[in-house]
């Protein structure tokens, strides 16, 4: 049977409000694929803004489609609809220590991250996942996959960079949350590194980067649950960009370094295995958890998860208003942080805790100096307090003292009893 035959018998069993029925722009009663039959024997004159017959053939142009500002809303709607509900960070019971050097991470990324050590069963991935609603908004370049700062050069992909050196000024901005990526134990190095695009390659024959975790993670929080059971070769790359700020790859004739810098958080459980002592140095704080004893805020707890799970959107609802309070005053520390000073003497006692302890190098001197700014911020003074420096020295100090294995006594306790040695 001739094909056009074929399709006019099928066109007279649509009716004229069929989904079906695409309609040729000025026309309200001829479907599309008719108007390109008519078309072709040439009984219409095609439109030239809105279809081009060739040859039977024809083209759609100029199609009204969503601007970017719309897709980007719709998508960022449907993602916060699809997403797993998080456990509200103010719902969180007892913890401080660990919640304190979250906080304190969140206003000064520079201090370098936490490493959560503690009993299975305490909270740390929920507590650590919990961070998300709490993360500020930053600037990032629209479209970038590695979260482009467009003010600073040092934070900003190698297209980006190339476009503002050549003086673009029309580099689309907009804000976005903060974000956290999860770095699963079997990730492969090419997952976490990135890798050369293989669909690229075969369809357009070109060479082309695919990003990979450390990309996206960049000016955001890498999290590694587990942490000190990741392989080797996953801590090597870890460690070099954790080091460097920015992450190389050199494979299959593709030479790329983009930035890579982030806030690094660990969780796991001493008792499955210790921690590389070169990844547990690149950790800016470690914060030590233990399993709540006491009945009546275990109670609470079990409670508090109930009703979490039993109903997660009323359950957060709930805690609407602390939550906003906290993000408010996040806010407000990472605002003042840059006016937060430091006396001089403290700062001679901060190193002097630091040089008789034996710590080696001098990060323990600088991110105890930044987790007291920090804190400080936090409490909206500008000036650092001893009682500020007792708070967080013993979380900047305790993983970066030699072991020693006759040692009994907690290495916490080693930097409490020094520090009030020295400031006494």
């Amino acid at each position: 049977m001739p094909f056009l035959p074929v399709l006019l018998a099928m066109a007279s069993t649509f009716s004229p409000t069929s989904a079906a029925r695409a309609l040729v722009p000025g026309s309200t009663s001829r479907p599309l694929f008719l108007a390109a039959a008519a078309a072709s024997s040439g009984r219409i004159q095609p439109s030239r803004k809105g279809l081009d017959f060739r040859r039977g053939r024809f083209t759609v142009c100029n199609v009204a489609a969503p601007t970017a500002a719309e897709q980007e809303a719709t998508a960022s709607a449907a993602a916060k609809e699809s997403q797993r509900p998080v456990y509200p960070f103010a719902a969180i019971v007892g913890q401080d220590e660990m919640k304190l050097c979250l906080l304190l991470n969140v206003i000064d990324p520079k201090i370098g991250g936490v490493m959560i050590m503690g009993d299975r069963g305490t909270g740390k991935s929920t507590t650590v996942r919990s961070l998300v609603d709490l993360l500020p908004d930053i600037r990032v370049v629209v479209g970038d996959p590695f979260n482009s700062d467009p003010d600073d050069p040092e934070v900003m992909g190698p297209e980006v960079r190339e476009r503002v050196l050549r003086g673009d000024t029309s580099v689309p901005v907009t804000t976005a949350k903060i974000t956290m990526v999860d770095l699963p134990l079997g990730a492969t190095e090419d997952r976490v590194c990135g890798t050369i695009d293989i669909e690229k390659a075969l369809t357009e024959g070109v060479k082309a980067f695919e990003p990979g975790l450390l990309a996206k993670a960049n000016r955001g929080i890498l999290y590694v649950d587990e942490v000190n059971l990741l392989d080797d070769h996953l801590v090597d790359v870890l460690l070099d960009s954790a080091a460097s700020g920015w992450n190389t790859v050199e494979r299959e004739g593709i030479s790329i370094s983009h930035p890579a810098r982030f806030i690094l958080i660990g969780s796991g459980n001493p008792e499955e295995g210790e921690l590389r002592p070169q990844l547990l140095d690149r950790f800016g704080m470690h914060a030590q958890v233990g399993t709540v004893r006491d009945a009546e805020l275990r109670v609470k707890i079990v409670d508090e998860r109930a009703r979490f799970d039993r109903d997660p959107k009323t359950f957060r609802e709930s805690y609407n208003e602390e939550q906003e309070k906290l993000q408010q005053q996040i806010s407000s520390a990472r605002s003042n942080l840059g006016a937060v000073q430091i006396d001089h003497d403290l700062r001679v006692k901060i190193s002097k805790v630091c040089s008789e302890l034996n710590v080696d190098g001098l990060r323990g001197d600088i991110v105890t100096n930044r987790a007291a700014k920090a804190l400080a911020a936090l409490k909206g003074r500008d000036s650092v307090t001893v009682e500020d420096i007792a708070t967080v020295i013993p979380n900047c100090l305790r993983h970066r003292l030699r072991k020693d294995p006759l040692e009994s006594i907690d290495s916490g306790l080693l930097v409490i009893e020094k520090f009030y040695e020295v400031f006494s």
